[in-house]
């Protein structure tokens, strides 16, 4: 078979990874606590939704706990959101994170976590140990307030 024959025959798309950070290691805000967290998400939620739908977001860091970056992951309706941890962990090692500070809010108001939240948590603290990304905290919040996996004892 000829060389331009093998050619139309596997159409394939070519994958690059690329990386850059405009935002200098000096400059990235480092979190020591969920309340740091807590601050630095909510400065990059729209509030005016926080109400209205849940949203999943997750907070990549570096190996000196300083933020490198948020990223929104899934958007859903009142009651809930699909979190796809494929599309967690590839925008983490894309970004180089060591770890990672996931976050959603209860359009309720109700800050107790549910089943679900505390199974999604658990299976993504699992995953991460592989890829040897940590998964620092979870946190839920509300128009008012917050609630720390980490805090409570539920991400040892």
């Amino acid at each position: 078979m000829e060389q331009h024959e093998t050619e139309s025959l596997f159409k394939i798309a070519e994958i690059e990874i690329v990386y850059r950070n405009k935002v200098g290691v000096k400059d990235r805000p480092k979190v020591t606590s969920s309340r740091e967290a807590n601050a630095i998400l909510r400065s990059r939620w729209d509030l005016n939704r926080i109400e209205l739908l849940e949203q999943f977001k997750i907070m990549l860091m570096d190996r000196r706990n300083a933020c490198i970056g948020i990223s929104d992951i899934a958007t859903g309706g009142v009651a809930g959101c699909v979190v796809d941890p494929k599309i967690i962990f590839v925008t983490a090692l894309k970004a180089r994170a060591s770890g990672i500070i996931m976050a959603h809010n209860h359009p309720s108001g109700n800050l107790t976590p549910s089943q679900a939240d505390i199974d999604l948590t658990r299976k993504l603290k699992e995953a991460g140990k592989f890829l040897e990304i940590g998964v620092m905290d979870h946190l839920i919040m509300t128009n008012e307030s917050y609630y720390s996996f980490a805090d409570e004892g539920l991400i040892p």
